[in-house]
């Protein structure tokens, strides 16, 4: 029996029921935000004595979480004016924020634009457009002060459309209010008061913090809430470089001035906030799937993830409930796709002569490639290659300086590839090349191969390079030469 007693339906319509699963009928689509129902976790928490219920918000009307902070914002705006009938509704988003965005505005009658860092998924995409939005995309490593950044181009584009609105969730106070006034009540409601422990990500942080905040209020500060981050993402304390997961934490490129903090987030609300690594997030979606019928998003996954480990030392009067934001759907060419992963090395069985058999005993053990940061003069490389013990046409990892950098570096930091020799020779030319900047004189990034990948498949990546990267859950952790791959060597290629 479920921890949780049976609760009566709930919302149905007297003079439409077709008996007691009937469900509610609504006048407009807006109406059917929200209410998502809770599910017990019964296969992947079945080693646990606390009861492990997700809240499935894919059940809304565009497919996400965001359509309850989509509505609230723009019933504001609408109110206060600042979104006129007719008005176009700007937004910067990852892709879920517009979807809702673009479901509201078709009921409301307002166009909506779409602007979209470069690593959304297709998927994504293609609903944004389905449903109607202008869809701009824009590239995602970038300074947030940079004026191609997601946030920049939408600020842009909200002040030359006439009529122009920027939804903006990252500092709109409606993002949060609409979790407070919503998706907290209905899990208290959903628990009966028995919930002790709330588990979301932390993205705009709206979601957790709204929620949060209603939880901590009607339960006296019973309920522990728990955010879910990336391992490198600044809001757990990491160095702010890439990650593989969508929809989740806070990205900071090395040249942004100040790391500004959503508004939205409220980081006091939370009792803690628990890094994961993208491998585990990934490798739990696929569970869920196969396990318990879920299909969920990335960033679900990881709230599921961490929200296990929260579990195991809790009891059989307690009750957690972890907030999934959207489905798998929008991720099959990504996270539930073999060849992806392999490619960026989240998954390492199902083929012959894998990457990893083709490398020295212990060539992936070691943090990575020698990484040299690409603000560095010729010269100074140079010295830092020589000072960490890099060979003459070893390949070295021409990267974007951080501050306390994870090792192995992302693939999204590196930006450039060179060899001790090769800057040795530039020098030899001509001597003032040792005060050129390295961005300057380094050659094209190396392509890119998973760990995991078929000997075949890496030999078709390299090309005519004289190398490629070799990626262990998505970061450079070593290199593969053209020689291992059985395939001719070139002038540039070493030994």
């Amino acid at each position: 029996m479920s921890t949780l007693e049976r609760l009566p339906i709930t919302g149905t319509t007297d003079d439409l029921r077709l008996g007691v699963s009937a469900g509610p009928v609504h006048e407009s689509v807006l109406d059917a935000i929200g209410s998502s129902p809770l599910i017990r976790l019964r296969r992947t928490a079945s080693h646990l004595q606390a009861a492990v219920y997700v809240k499935l918000e894919q059940n809304n009307p565009g497919g996400s979480v965001k359509d309850r902070a989509a509505l609230w914002m723009v019933r504001r705006a609408r109110a206060d004016g600042s979104l006129r009938p007719g008005g176009t509704i700007v937004e910067g988003t990852s892709g879920n924020t517009g979807v809702g965005l673009a479901v509201v505005g078709a009921q409301l009658g307002h166009p909506v634009v779409v602007v979209v860092p470069d690593k959304t998924s297709r998927e994504k995409i293609a609903v944004l457009r389905a449903y109607g939005a202008e869809v701009v995309v824009v590239p995602g490593g970038v300074p947030r002060d940079d004026p191609r950044h997601v946030h920049s181009t939408a600020v842009r584009l909200a002040a030359e459309i006439p009529g122009g609105w920027l939804a903006n969730q990252y500092d709109n106070p409606a993002n949060p209010a609409a979790h407070r006034e919503t998706t907290g009540p209905e899990i208290w409601a959903q628990t009966r008061g028995r919930l002790t422990t709330f588990v979301a990500g932390v993205g705009t942080g709206g979601t957790v913090s709204g929620t949060g905040e209603y939880l901590k209020s009607v339960s006296g500060g019973r309920v522990r809430v728990v955010g879910v981050d990336p391992a490198s993402s600044t809001y757990s304390g990491g160095d702010g470089s890439p990650w593989a997961v969508e929809s989740i934490g806070h990205y900071l490129h090395p040249d942004t001035v100040e790391d500004v903090w959503p508004e939205s987030y409220h980081p006091g609300v939370l009792d803690a906030i628990v890094p994961f690594e993208d491998r585990d997030a990934l490798l739990t979606g696929r569970r869920l799937a196969r396990q318990e019928g879920l299909l969920v998003g990335g960033s679900a996954a990881a709230a599921v993830a961490v929200a296990l480990r929260e579990a195991e030392g809790l009891g059989p009067q307690d009750v957690v409930v972890v907030l999934l934001p959207d489905s798998g759907r929008a991720y099959l060419s990504k996270n539930f796709d073999d060849d992806w992963l392999r490619h960026n090395g989240f998954l390492e069985e199902g083929v012959e002569d894998p990457v990893r058999d083709l490398l020295p005993e212990g060539a992936l053990d070691a943090p990575g490639p020698i990484a040299l940061a690409a603000d560095l003069t010729v010269g100074q490389a140079v010295e830092q290659a020589i000072a960490e013990g890099a060979l003459g046409r070893t390949p070295l990892a021409v990267v974007l300086p951080r501050h306390q950098a994870r090792r192995p570096r992302a693939l999204g930091d590196v930006v450039a590839a060179t060899t001790l020799a090769g800057l040795r020779a530039l020098v030899r030319e001509d001597p003032a090349r040792a005060r050129s900047p390295l961005r300057e004189v380094a050659d094209p990034p190396l392509p890119h191969v998973g760990v995991g990948q078929g000997a075949q498949e890496a030999r078709e990546a390299l090309g005519e390079f004289p190398a490629a990267w070799v990626l262990v859950d998505g970061r450079v952790a070593g290199w593969v030469r053209r020689a291992r791959l059985g395939l001719p060597r070139t002038p540039e290629d070493g030994a």
